[in-house]
């Protein structure tokens, strides 16, 4: 099992668990998530090579024991994290995906090319390009203007930058996963949309 702070998954509901278990299961009836049933557990087909690099990013993520597999554990851990985490703890996360490279530094690339892969995969509804974004980053809270995010920059200046925090946490919204588990992986609004075209 994932080496992970119990904490996260006390703050699920009981039923949430066992629906998260039921789908987990049923997915993947080994108990370990390879990246190949990860994406297709979060039906991710036919992706753009930065789409792939940005899944292949989420998924080491989410392998904390770095064993390349996601365990049930992992998994919830890291979907409790994403939806229910407190603000520094998202960030930690959301830092640590956006440093393709590992080297404890976000720059513009990283920053850009994570955030076009998102933006690809959730298809959210931002007026603002992925470039403005990251120029706006950038501007706002790279203090020393090295061209470099740090953890503490990255933390500091997005929780003091309130429309900073807003896009971030909209463009890593995972509410429609949890929608898929909790309908056994069949899409709500694909499901009335088909009814109302039979109509």
């Amino acid at each position: 099992m994932g080496n992970m702070d119990g904490k996260a998954v006390e703050e699920l509901s009981t039923t949430e668990c066992h629906q998260w278990y039921k789908k987990f299961m049923t997915e993947c009836p080994s108990g370990q998530l390879t990246l190949y049933e990860f994406k297709q557990f979060f039906g991710l087909k036919n992706l753009s090579p930065a789409a792939n690099k940005y899944v292949e990013q989420m998924f080491e993520t989410f392998d904390f024991n770095k064993d390349g597999y996601i365990d049930f554990m992992e998994y919830v851990a890291a979907l409790s994290l994403v939806l229910k985490g407190k603000v520094d703890q998202k960030l930690r996360w959301y830092f640590k995906l956006y440093d393709v490279d590992g080297n404890g530094c976000i720059d513009r690339g990283e920053l850009l090319n994570i955030f076009k892969a998102i933006r690809a995969i959730n298809r959210c509804n931002e007026t603002m390009t992925a470039e403005e974004f990251t120029d706006m980053v950038f501007d706002k809270i790279d203090i020393n203007g090295d061209g470099e995010l740090s953890l503490e920059e990255f933390m500091e200046g997005v929780q003091k930058d309130e429309v900073l925090l807003e896009i971030l946490t909209r463009s890593l919204d995972l509410t429609h996963i949890v929608r898929l588990i909790q309908n056994d992986g069949e899409n709500p609004h694909e499901t009335e949309q088909a009814a109302k075209a039979a109509q």
